[in-house]
């Protein structure tokens, strides 16, 4: 069994960060990743300091892992499915079969977005297609929009966007009911709705986004889309296998100072707790958790304010 001072789970922008400053502090430090997280499919990121003409996920992780391994990190594609607590330190098995045990835990598991399986839907993703307003809502400043979504979710995600563009129309893929506060906000703001499942992005030779193609074989044009489905998964089993808290939507509870979960000796962050599902937060709480971290493997114990 492998011995190491942490373990960080997930190799997304929280773990990279965290492996980064645990590794410039000299700590023997392990990443365990799966490949997935929302870091895995985004094809460009807009809103990062030092990116003004975008990045995508893909290189931002490999110039995480890059600079990470620098100060001797491990990295190792494996899935954590085991994580328990024995004698004061944490026993981690792997689907492979790994065996680890760890001083500390980082969990940066994520999520994985809900997105229905539509041919070239993931060419686009954070190009011409995205999942967040709050990071990409300017990229369809005064473009024609469709936003690809189901029921209530993608209604209010249509409304949203007209802070940006008049000019939205709502595609209901998954045809389920609109009504209430979404019903009245897609009907104030004029937008016009589809009731009809896409069966393809239709790209041009560039595989800039043209537009969508119904069911029924009608095209919908567009220079942008947005999705807008309720469902994403939070990937919050092996805090719950470990004794972590969670709050009623399945995020990890930490302490906001330090990042540590209810498990002392386990710390948490990224999307896989409440805020908002910015990778320049959660590259924030990899620093913010590696540096408690650290405090810890040198014999402090938590803050007593």
């Amino acid at each position: 069994m492998r011995q190491t001072d942490c373990v960080i789970i997930g190799g997304g922008i929280a773990g990279l960060q965290a492996a980064i400053q645990l590794g410039r502090y000299n700590h023997d430090v392990l990443v365990l990743d799966s490949n997935q997280g929302r870091s895995t499919i985004c094809k460009c990121y807009h809103n990062i300091l030092g990116w003004p003409d975008g990045v995508s996920g893909a290189e931002l992780r490999r110039l995480g892992k890059q600079h990470a391994e620098k100060y001797g990190v491990s990295f190792l594609q494996d899935k954590v499915v085991s994580l328990t607590k024995n004698e004061g330190r944490f026993e981690l098995g792997t689907e492979k079969d790994g065996k680890y045990s760890a001083a500390t835990v980082f969990l940066a598991t994520g999520l994985v977005d809900n997105l229905p399986s539509i041919e070239n839907l993931a060419p686009c993703l954070g190009k011409s297609i995205y999942v967040c307003p709050d990071c990409d809502g300017y990229e369809i400043s005064e473009k024609k929009t469709v936003v690809l979504g189901n029921g209530n979710t993608g209604a209010n995600m249509a409304a949203m966007l007209t802070y940006w563009s008049d000019n939205i129309i709502y595609i209901n893929h998954g045809k389920t009911q609109i009504d209430g506060s979404a019903k009245e906000a897609i009907d104030n703001h004029n937008i016009p709705l589809i009731t009809e499942p896409v069966s393809k992005v239709i790209l041009d030779q560039d595989e800039n986004l043209k537009g969508f193609m119904l069911e029924s074989g009608q095209i919908i044009e567009a220079e942008r889309g947005f999705t807008g489905f309720s469902g994403n998964k939070l990937n919050y089993e092996l805090a719950k296998q470990a004794g972590v808290s969670l709050n009623e939507k399945k995020h990890v509870i930490v302490n906001p100072r330090t990042k540590e979960t209810n498990i002392e000796g386990i710390w948490a962050g990224g999307d896989l707790i409440a805020h908002s599902e910015q990778t320049t937060i959660a590259m924030g709480d990899g620093s913010q958790a590696a540096i408690w971290i650290h405090k810890r493997l040198m014999g402090e114990g938590p803050p007593k304010d």
